[in-house]
């Protein structure tokens, strides 16, 4: 047995944060936006989505439909056309024009900063939510994707079965001040680096705190 195959949680937290914040001290979207509004698109855009694709799309859209008030007027039809090549783009039009609509008539036009108040925009669920409060409001959230929900679960970070449960844990876990750019941390990691089908343990700064990397024989001593 390793020494790091000893890790207690509290240990795996501090070495796997520590190695971020020193090795990828900027993390942020890399979904093209330049105001709350044109987030908020993206965001219910990338849905089962690559952000490449969606940034593809996205400054023809903007272009259109500049504000909410200008979105909220389209037609669905008019919307689909701008985003047939997205996935889901008939369930996608319908959610834009509902949040477009209840964006100008129930919150003034402006993106609220409560994470339950953007669950009642239509195609807002909680992950679109927190991304919104975390990287707009940089509000203490974690919003649980996929990408987040495998590293979370394979490093040991957290030992749950849903995403709900994972942001329960990750956020117990994380400081408040860590919460924005941790989410990033996990979702770029796993993009890149820890990928589903074939993880880059070779290439992984965290392999020695990480509990797949333990596991597999990958970590060595640290």
């Amino acid at each position: 047995m390793t020494k790091n195959s000893r890790l207690t949680t509290k240990m795996r937290y501090e070495k796997i944060l520590g190695w971020f914040a020193e090795h990828r001290p900027v993390a942020e979207s890399e979904l093209h936006y330049r105001n709350p509004y044109e987030l908020i698109v993206a965001v219910i855009l990338s849905a089962q989505c690559t952000d490449k694709r969606v940034n593809m799309v996205t400054p023809a859209f903007y272009k259109r439909f500049p504000t909410p008030q200008k979105l909220a007027k389209a037609s669905v039809e008019e919307i689909y056309e701008l985003i047939r090549s997205i996935s889901y783009p008939n369930s996608k039009a319908k959610h834009l024009k509902g949040m477009a609509e209840m964006l100008v008539g129930t919150f003034h036009s402006t993106v609220p900063s409560d994470v339950e108040e953007l669950q009642r925009l239509p195609g807002v669920g909680r992950k679109t939510a927190n991304v919104i409060a975390s990287v707009i409001y940089n509000r203490p959230v974690i919003a649980v994707d996929t990408h987040v929900f495998r590293v979370a679960n394979r490093t040991g970070l957290a030992h749950a079965s849903t995403p709900l449960e994972t942001e329960k844990q990750l956020t117990q876990h994380i400081p408040d001040h860590l919460r924005p750019i941790a989410h990033h941390w996990l979702i770029l990691h796993g993009r890149y680096v820890c990928t589903a089908r074939q993880p880059k343990c070779t290439e992984c700064g965290i392999k020695p705190f990480c509990e797949f990397g333990i596991k597999s024989g990958q970590a060595g001593e640290q």
